[in-house]
């Protein structure tokens, strides 16, 4: 009995990561059209792809929401380029999953830029 009720946590939990992990979704709130973006686990250099090839055009425009894959919710580094070739870093992002939540990233977050 024990053995099922360990295993039935287990399929829950799994089942819920990996439908949690679909609900991820950026918002582009920058006046800015992004060309690539990226996620790193905070502290570390461990760069997701880039997710703007998750959107049909490969970019993500002002106001616009990406679905992110491979990722799963917790606190990221975020790298992004625009389309003017600034490159920036914005530290300990939350992503969290769900329906109708994007994480976001504005223009005064964007502090951390080189060209």
């Amino acid at each position: 009995m024990r053995r099922k009720i360990i295993l039935a946590l287990l399929i829950s939990t799994v089942g819920s990561t990996a439908l949690a992990a679909k609900d991820l979704r950026f918002w582009n709130l920058t006046g800015v059209t992004i060309s690539e973006l990226y996620l790193a686990p905070t502290g570390t250099t461990s760069w997701s792809s880039n997710q703007c090839k998750n959107d049909k055009d490969g970019t993500v425009d002002p106001d616009e929401r990406l679905t992110i894959k491979g990722i799963t919710p917790g606190r990221y580094d975020v790298k992004l380029t625009d389309e003017h070739g600034r490159t920036c870093m914005v530290n300990n992002v939350e992503v969290k999953a769900g329906g109708a939540y994007a994480f976001s990233i504005s223009d005064k977050q964007l502090t951390h830029c080189t060209k």
